[in-house]
């Protein structure tokens, strides 16, 4: 059975409920009225985020670039400490 999205004509309020497509409209949760239609929902496209190997390396280069910054920060703290000149 497919999640629909409905809409109330009374109260206005948007809800989604699972229904098969030849069950009238449930009624309202919020105001309990019947005066319900359905919306025509978008359809979403599979995520495009890619996954394995790839994402993995991403992260651990973002982790270490991090890393090495906070590093820097970190002798750059240091040397101010000891009143040098960066």
């Amino acid at each position: 059975m497919p999640i629909y999205e409905f809409e109330c004509e009374q109260c206005g309020c948007r809800f989604e409920e699972l229904v098969s497509a030849e069950a009238p409209a449930p009624p309202c949760p919020d105001c309990g009225s019947e005066r319900v239609r359905r919306l025509l929902s978008t359809v979403s496209p599979p995520r495009r985020q890619p996954r394995g190997a790839g994402v993995r390396s991403d992260e651990s280069r973002r982790g270490e670039r991090e890393a090495a910054h906070q590093e820097r920060l970190a002798a750059d703290r240091r040397k101010r400490g000891r009143g040098e000149q960066p």
